[in-house]
């Protein structure tokens, strides 16, 4: 796996997530990818934001980083612009080479311990923001 940039964004207690439907596994992840040749991390997460969002972000923070398979960066932001749940990213292509299905939804922050969430350790940091 390559370096990643996400976003972390909390708007009235909840946590903008992708719920990922994959075969018989249901999990949820924090928003972005694979950052480019030519992006910094930043850029990548901004980038991810609008395709898997539709939204625009300011970035805030570097809250996490963590290694697993390559460097992955979690950025505290905020919705600038656009509409949450509009991304029209390659996930969203109805053949999307198998990779299931991706649903931006809203998660209240008590409840991230309750459910499947990646990287985990994101999550805990969240809890006690």
């Amino acid at each position: 796996m390559r370096d990643r940039g996400s976003v972390v964004i909390i708007e009235n207690k909840k946590v903008g997530l992708i719920k990922r439907i994959r075969d018989d596994s249901v999990y949820y992840v924090f928003p972005g990818g694979g950052i480019k040749k030519e992006e910094t991390p930043e850029e990548t997460a901004k980038r991810e934001a609008l395709e898997e969002l539709g939204v625009e972000v300011k970035i805030k923070e570097c809250m996490a980083k963590v290694e697993l398979n390559g460097s992955q960066y979690f950025f505290l932001s905020e919705i600038t612009g656009g509409t949450f749940g509009t991304g029209q990213g390659e996930e969203f292509i109805d053949d999307n080479k198998g990779k299931g299905k991706y649903l931006p939804i809203w998660v209240d922050v008590e409840k991230l311990s309750s459910i499947n969430i990646k990287p985990a350790e994101v999550a805990l940091k969240i809890q006690f923001l």
